[in-house]
């Protein structure tokens, strides 16, 4: 059966509300899989239905509400299954669709969210923007877990520099999750490891690098290969600079 997403802004909520609009649907066959605040006022529901016409027929009806306004009525997004769940929306660069932004304390949201990406078969390249310690790393791992997939590390920092040069035929599997870090790959590898990394962009799986900005202007890709940017901040308004700590790696 298929799914639908439904969304409206409540701007009376007397007492009884829900349930009359849920004995509507269940008069019309509707079933409500899942049902959650959505923002301030506003509700979430996913539905589901063999009839697409009885979706078209309840949101006239629910039109003619006077006590709320819908504000979407369509199949579900991956935005819109996450809302539900959080109860919240994902924050998305006005310019750039397909730029999502989180600050650390929504890891779970984070986490949910690159767990349901990582899902998804075929080639797929996702960029992380953060700075420093706020979590990119472990929240790449958290969602390949709730992906149910292993992961791969390319390149990292995580615990101590990795430049990886060859991998185990067991994590060559496409359908890992390669990790790559894009500043180590780029800045601080060598031969072998760019062979080895032209090699996995060109494997039709799921790769997430980290520093997109740089591993764009040191390499030969461009935007327009990533799928989706991904920033994540301590603060709201924490400006992600990479001045900062590039000059740190010299170091190693």
């Amino acid at each position: 059966m298929k799914q639908w997403y439904m969304e409206y802004k409540i701007h009376k909520n007397r007492p009884g509300l829900l349930g009359d609009i849920a004995s509507m649907m269940g008069m019309l066959d509707i079933n409500i899989i899942t049902i959650n605040g959505v923002e301030d006022r506003t509700r979430g529901m996913l539905l589901q239905t063999p009839d697409d016409e009885k979706i078209e027929i309840m949101g006239k009806l629910l039109k003619k509400v006077d006590n709320i306004t819908i504000n979407a009525l369509r199949p579900p997004k991956l935005v819109d299954i996450l809302a539900v769940r959080h109860g919240r929306y994902i924050e998305r660069d006005s310019d750039d669709r397909k730029t999502f932004r989180f600050t650390r304390d929504e890891l779970g949201l984070l986490v949910d969210f690159l767990g349901e990406v990582f899902k998804r078969e075929g080639n797929q390249v996702i960029g992380l923007r953060g700075m420093p310690r706020v979590g990119k790393t472990e929240s790449i791992i958290a969602g390949s877990v709730c992906s149910n997939k292993r992961w791969a590390f390319v390149s990292s920092t995580l615990l101590r520099q990795t430049v990886r040069s060859q991998l185990s035929e067991d994590e060559m599997n496409p359908n890992n999750v390669f990790i790559i870090d894009g500043i180590v790959s780029t800045l601080r590898s060598n031969e072998k490891h760019h062979m080895l990394l032209q090699e996995i962009m060109a494997m039709n799986s799921t790769k997430v690098i980290e520093h997109p900005d740089i591993f764009v202007r040191e390499s030969r890709y461009d935007y327009n290969d990533f799928d989706i940017i991904v920033e994540l901040r301590n603060t709201p308004d924490e400006e992600i600079s990479y001045e900062k700590f590039t000059t740190a790696l010299d170091d190693f």
